[in-house]
């Protein structure tokens, strides 16, 4: 990513330089950056077109059919496992693997920056997520709940969260230099993790899949958009014809 923008802003900067006669060393950064905007306001129209069509009979059907398949494989192991695992989608998981981030990025990398980053992509899903549940204002389904829930239904507040933290995290370790096995097995459990944080809130009876299929994508959202973000930061800080003080 951070090549592939480092090129980008080189040919940028050459095509402004000659088409302006005033060119300033800080807008092909603010150019960028709106272009990574504007790739989040196609993000957003994709899900507001979703959510136009939640009270259609076509998605309520398929929703009615994706929660009876899911529904029908009730048991007690699977219904310990998802409550398990909807409880590491919540706020109390999301504080365990803080801390572990921030121990692993003190003590490993010795830096505060992938804390700060994966913190910042929490931060701003959930915020976001509590806006589009009282703008949108669906219901819960009118289906037994097997675990408390006191908010409304779209988007899923755990489908968007553990798409953007633990989406963040996947990128975060391709990024990393390490072993290439433990790196391809930690990248398949998160993305595991994610889709198994999904079905649980449809197995768990507090969510209709569309809910969970926004969730998803409002955090790809947020994912797509910091990473372009805090890229831009880095290449924005390590050009030399940028001063200091900016």
């Amino acid at each position: 990513m951070i090549k592939l923008l480092i090129i980008f802003i080189k040919k940028l900067k050459v095509f402004l330089s000659k088409k302006l006669s005033h060119y300033n060393v800080t807008l092909p950064y603010a150019i960028t950056l709106v272009l990574a905007l504007l790739i989040g306001v196609f993000g957003i129209n994709i899900f507001v077109e979703l959510t136009e069509v939640l009270s259609t009979e076509t998605l309520s059907n398929y929703d009615t059919k994706i929660t009876s398949a899911v529904l029908s494989h009730r048991s007690t192991s699977l219904t310990k496992y998802f409550t398990f695992i909807t409880h590491v989608g919540d706020v109390y998981g999301y504080l365990v693997v803080l801390i572990l981030s921030a121990i692993i990025s003190l003590v490993v990398f010795k830096r505060w920056k992938y804390m700060v980053q994966i913190t910042l992509v929490l931060f701003l899903s959930a915020l976001s997520n509590v806006v589009l549940k009282r703008v949108i204002n669906r219901a819960r389904p009118d289906l037994e709940h097997l675990v408390a829930v006191e908010t409304l239904s779209y988007p899923s507040g755990h489908a968007m969260s553990a798409m953007a933290f633990y989406g963040f995290l996947i990128y975060l370790f391709y990024r990393f230099k390490m072993n290439r096995y433990i790196k391809i097995g930690t990248i398949l459990v998160l993305a595991f993790l994610i889709l198994s944080i999904g079905v649980s809130r449809i197995y768990l009876g507090v969510h209709y899949p569309s809910d969970i299929l926004g969730g998803f994508i409002a955090g790809a959202i947020w994912v797509v958009f910091c990473i372009v973000l805090f890229n831009l930061i880095e290449v924005f800080r390590s050009d030399p014809k940028i001063p200091n003080n900016i």
